[in-house]
């Protein structure tokens, strides 16, 4: 026993000396985890910037596919008198007939009606079975519409129709499964929201890549075939950085998501949820953010109104329990109530009360009309040069370049949008005290809207004025004019819906935005047909009838600050009683 005792001595002191040791073990080991985390945090925003840049919004890009199909003689059967001589034949050739322009237009109004309309059942397929079944879908559909395009011929155009639209379906469903990965980026996630809806109009510039390559003596089959083959990156990010089911926001602690770097077992593809700190967050543990109802599971939340909400949800629970079962349905009848900091008892309103708002058929108003300018702008782009450049083919596909060039610029100004917002709230959330409500920081949020609101308004009405103007060289400006009007609008659209409305009907009020867009946008094909039949291809009245309509989406922002200063006084009378 006494000959050990120097043995236990030594074991001793280099015990003493371990933690030390041990501390350097752990924080190396926690460096190259929190390392490796970040990169995989960084290459799942990369990634899913290519894909709203380079799929969701392609179809935005139709005048520079357009002129490729036209040059490939897609449509020129419907033509009545076909090209007599040689000469003539080569000038009038990218001009076709009135027929044919008839059906390039009708191809985009079909694909754009597909693309706003799809986005309702898309968040409630997203909702319900979460990303990775949506995006195989999305996959499934871009990938069809892509081969069918490098399969189709002229003999063959009314392909382009089902193609098309494919692609716009497939484009809407992977913006819907991308614009949770802000979720990620709690502190910048309005940003990249903004930044990815961005992307999407940016993705126009993919038709332009296309057009010049067909120029560089590549055929449209080996174009479109390579496309196709890109498929496989999106569904190698779907199952290795993306989610099963859903990003929550807030995020909770330790959240993990797509492949795990210490195993490649297939449980690793769904391990966000398989930690319980992961399904209840340091909320108090009386908020489950995994629950299936998709209450705080939305794609996107509301910034800094979530938590609060969640927070005051927190409460409601408490004073339920203490209340009876009769309280308990007279509450959820109408609304969940809220306690305020005063005292008295907010309503969370329910889906109908909020589609039967005001604000939101004023907003229904704003982005239908806006959009619908753009769309006719759109559809009608390629016919419009072609009369104003003469039949000038050379002319016609310069500044069909240069348009395709602008909308790259969108992922550039979309954030712009965001950043007036963000800092106009910070002049306005000063006068929100500590103890504010959520209500009272939403009223903050939506105030600090009105801006951004009134900006979009003004830009659009500047877009619709200088489309009227029958120059060509105007129509640079009016290049630039509609991107920033895009990126505004449905940067502005994404932002005011989670300011104004619940978290819990975001998906719902979303989807349904875009449905009702998408239905006024089908007006677009009658407005072209006008033109090209009582107007005799003279759009100046239709043009001037557009901006009055623009005009009048002024009302958005008026109604918007209004409510906040209704709300605002009614607050006060409350509190002071």
């Amino acid at each position: 026993m006494l000959e050990k005792k120097p043995c236990m001595g030594s074991d001793l002191s280099a015990f003493a000396t371990a933690p030390g040791r041990y501390t350097e073990i752990h924080q190396e080991l926690s460096r190259m985890e929190s390392l490796g985390d970040r990169c995989r945090l960084y290459f799942c925003f990369a990634t899913g910037l290519f894909e709203c840049l380079g799929f969701a919004g392609v179809i935005y890009g139709w005048p520079s596919l357009a002129f490729v199909l036209r040059k490939e003689k897609y449509f020129l059967d419907v033509c009545d008198t076909l090209l007599n001589s040689s000469s003539d034949g080569a000038r009038n050739f990218s001009a076709g007939c009135d027929l044919q322009d008839d059906r390039f237009t009708l191809v985009f109004t079909i694909a754009n009606f597909a693309f706003g309309f799809s986005a309702l059942p898309g968040g409630v397929l997203f909702d319900f079975v979460g990303t990775t079944v949506t995006r195989i879908l999305a996959i499934t559909f871009y990938t069809a519409g892509t081969l069918m395009i490098a399969l189709s011929t002229a003999a063959s155009a009314a392909l382009v129709f089902p193609a098309l639209s494919l692609m716009a379906i497939g484009g809407i469903f992977l913006l819907i499964t991308n614009i949770q990965v802000g979720n990620l980026f709690q502190n910048r996630r309005s940003a990249i929201i903004t930044l990815y809806n961005g992307a999407v109009d940016s993705s126009a510039v993919v038709f332009l890549l296309v057009k010049v390559l067909h120029e560089a003596v590549f055929s449209m089959m080996s174009i479109f075939l390579f496309i196709s083959s890109l498929s496989a990156i999106l569904i190698l990010r779907t199952f290795l950085l993306l989610p099963r089911t859903q990003i929550p926001y807030p995020l909770p602690e330790r959240y993990t998501y797509g492949i795990s770097c210490d195993t490649l077992a297939l449980r690793s593809f769904c391990r966000e949820e398989a930690t319980p700190s992961q399904i209840e967050p340091d909320h108090g543990g009386e908020v489950n953010i995994g629950e299936k109802d998709g209450t705080y599971d939305e794609m996107e939340g509301v910034i800094g109104y979530g938590q609060e909400n969640m927070e005051a949800d927190s409460a409601l629970r408490k004073e339920e329990k203490e209340g009876g079962p009769g309280e308990r349905q007279e509450k959820t009848e109408e609304g969940n109530a809220v306690a305020g900091s005063a005292g008295h008892e907010e309503q969370v309103p329910t889906f109908r009360g909020c589609i039967s708002s005001k604000i939101f058929i004023t907003q229904l108003f704003w982005l239908s009309i806006i959009q619908l300018r753009m769309v006719i702008f759109i559809g009608s782009l390629n016919p419009m040069l072609t009369q104003a450049a003469n039949g000038d083919a050379l002319q016609v596909s310069r500044f069909t370049n240069a348009f395709a060039f602008t909308q790259l610029f969108g992922i550039f100004t979309a954030p712009w949008n965001g950043l007036i917002m963000d800092r106009h709230r910070r002049r306005t959330i000063s006068s929100v005290t500590v103890t504010a409500t959520a209500t009272a920081q939403r009223l903050a949020d939506m105030k600090s809207a009105v801006l951004s609101l009134a900006i979009t308004v003004t830009l659009g009405v500047l877009f619709a004025t200088f489309a009227t103007v029958p120059v060509l060289e105007v129509q640079y400006v009016t290049f630039v004019l509609q991107v920033l009007t895009r990126s505004f609008l449905f940067g502005g659209l994404s932002t005011f819906i989670t300011i104004a409305f619940p978290p819990c009907h975001f998906g719902k009020i979303f989807g349904l935005s875009f449905a009702v867009l998408a239905c006024v946008s089908l007006l677009q094909y009658p407005c072209l047909a006008l033109v090209q039949g009582p107007l005799q291809h003279n759009p100046l009245y239709l043009n001037i009838g557009l901006i009055v309509l623009v005009t009048l989406t002024y009302v958005h922002p008026i109604a918007v600050n209004l409510h906040c200063q209704r709300e605002i006084r009614k607050r006060g009378v409350v509190n002071s009683s």
